[in-house]
């Protein structure tokens, strides 16, 4: 019987961080070793963290990883590691260094590089030519990286007909809202399809705007699951492979011969390795495999908000951060994400109640702080803003109260915000959801500004519905209900509701999701059968609102195109989506 025994070490790196990358690693061997692992894999480029960015144009950057790769090395013998790497031969590769016994036996370099929504590799990198199998104690070993696992004629159908009975994909692989379910179809087709294992080893953890779920996932021949790892977490998957399997089920599909037959002519499938004739003998402790369950909607968003806050703030250096309460719904979810992500000793709410604060939204704040356990400064803006007015008072003379006073207000309230920041240390967590950025429904200067938006990829009415999951986690009303039932309202000014000057968000937001994420034209989203003026009038905030959405702080990406990275429009351009 051949059996493999694979470790998939599912960590969170840090962009640069090569010795806190680095003893993750060699912890990870270290417990893989215990547990009789004949090969253990991580995420691309897990030695310099994903994505590293302009830093590839450091020559530095790229020696340090070396660097440290040569250190993985040394802590590696007696079992196989597969690590992401940046490879430096003429040019620089996004690689994996197969290391067998304390020595780096091979290297293969990614094939095919994403250029599209989040990724810029084609900026960075050279694009490997070669897909060989690698002979490990006798089983066939594909490796792949991220990408090159998506297309169906690509490397791991090469290395299948060459011979890999396992294939290796190390991933770097980001959340966004249905990811997880289409990545997890696609490759449980490529592994039945080439009638091969698949082992796809996924980062986890927040980098900049990016989330990485986690969730890797290994598949028998047939394309069904055999192991699955945490969501959102790291996590050790070891499992025991059946080789045998593979071997059987290709006798017994005679479609498998005829397709080999028809490839056995080409180059690029006829490329095998030899690195060992078997594995180190070692006793083999008895391993439960893991069969995480994926989180289902809306706490799989939730979780992705948690962790990519805790990452963000952490990985910066921070330790506290500072929301300004206003009673909200926005407010609220940001404070009890904070809470969740970096505990209530480390997250401090501020009330700056202004004459239009109602005595509700006032209540609302004090009793969101008292559940969550957080400290709430109150700080009320009416003399400072009375102060901004009577300055103001010889140039505004004979004008009527707008937006303008408005705006003060907001942007009183950022800059005590920032001046807490600063005098404290603390990093501000701005407010704004998808459905304001999308719009421009936000102060420049003002609610915009602060280091990092948790929910700016977060339309108003899924932050309602994640408010709500929250709550029933906590089985409790954690955030009060009469924050989730109250008419939103920026209360710059008497009386005033969000939907005096926007859409009703229940229709706002599908029309923001057919414009922004799915490039429908004004006509296309007419004829979804939402009414024409509101259509038209919701594009045009989205094409005038360029300016200040390229100034907002970065925010965690959840939807399939988020504003920054994903969707790059020109600041100056006469070409309007009406």
């Amino acid at each position: 019987m051949r059996k493999l025994r694979i470790g998939l070490a599912q960590i969170n790196t840090t962009v640069g961080d090569f010795s806190g990358n680095l003893e993750k690693m060699l912890r990870a061997v270290a417990e893989a070793r215990s547990m009789g692992v004949d090969l253990i894999t991580f995420p691309e480029l897990a030695i310099c963290g994903y994505p590293p960015e302009d830093l590839l144009f450091k020559p530095r950057f790229i020696n340090e990883n070396l660097k440290y790769l040569n250190r993985l090395v040394e802590g590696s013998s007696g079992i196989t590691v597969i690590a992401g790497f940046i490879d430096s031969k003429e040019d620089i590769y996004n690689a994996a260094a197969l290391i067998h016994d304390g020595k780096i036996a091979a290297v293969y370099r990614k094939m095919y590089l994403p250029n599209y929504g989040v990724f810029d590799e084609d900026r960075y990198f050279q694009a490997g030519s070669e897909c060989p199998v690698y002979m490990l104690g006798g089983v066939g070993i594909g490796i792949t990286i991220c990408e090159d696992i998506w297309y169906e004629a690509g490397p791991a159908t090469a290395q299948a007909y060459t011979g890999a009975e396992v294939i290796i994909n190390i991933s770097a692989s980001p959340y966004h809202i249905g990811k997880g379910s289409f990545r997890e179809r696609m490759i449980g087709t490529r592994a039945a399809d080439n009638l091969t294992i698949i082992a796809f080893n996924n980062l986890v953890g927040g980098q900049d705007e990016l989330v990485f779920d986690g969730n890797s996932l290994i598949f028998d021949e047939h394309g069904t699951t055999i192991a699955r790892g945490k969501q959102f977490e790291e996590d050790m998957i070891i499992a025991d492979l059946d080789i045998e399997s593979v071997f059987r089920s290709r006798l017994h599909d005679p479609r498998w011969r005829k397709q080999t037959l028809l490839r056995s002519n080409e180059p690029q499938y006829q490329s095998r390795h030899f690195i060992s004739e078997k594995f180190p003998d070692a006793l083999k402790p008895p391993v439960s495999i893991p069969q995480s369950k994926s989180r289902v909607l809306p706490g799989e968003i939730y979780h992705a908000l948690v962790l990519g806050t805790h990452d963000y703030v952490i990985k910066n250096g921070f330790q506290k951060v500072v929301i300004g309460l206003s009673g909200g719904i926005d407010s609220s979810i940001v404070a009890t994400i904070a809470v969740d992500a970096l505990g209530q000793d480390n997250v401090t709410g501020v009330a700056m109640p202004s004459q239009f604060t109602s005595e509700s939204s006032k209540t609302d704040a004090q009793l969101l702080a008292d559940n969550l356990g957080i400290k709430l400064l109150t700080i009320p803006i009416e003399n400072v803003y009375k102060s901004y007015l009577d300055s103001l008072a010889e140039p505004f003379s004979g004008t009527n109260f707008n937006t303008t006073e408005e705006n003060i207000q907001a942007r009183i309230r950022g800059n005590f915000l920032m001046a807490l920041s600063n005098k404290f240390g603390w990093l501000v967590l701005t407010t704004g959801n998808k459905s304001e950025y999308a719009t421009g429904y936000t102060t420049l200067y003002g609610d915009m500004a602060g280091g990092f938006a948790v929910i700016k990829d977060v339309p108003k009415t899924l932050v309602y519905d994640i408010a709500k999951y929250r709550n029933t986690v906590a089985g409790k009303s954690l955030i009060p209900d009469s924050v989730l039932t109250k008419e939103p309202s920026a209360e710059l000014r008497p009386n005033q509701r969000d939907a005096d000057s926007l859409p009703p968000y229940p229709v706002l937001d599908p029309i923001l999701t057919a414009y922004v994420e799915q490039d429908k034209s004004v006509e296309q989203i007419i004829n979804m059968g939402f009414p024409e003026e509101i259509v038209k009038r919701s594009v045009r905030l989205v094409d005038i609102s360029e300016y200040k959405r390229r100034q907002a702080p970065p925010g965690i990406k959840i939807t399939e195109r988020a504003f920054g990275r994903d969707r790059r429009l020109p600041l100056t351009s006469r070409f309007k989506g009406q």
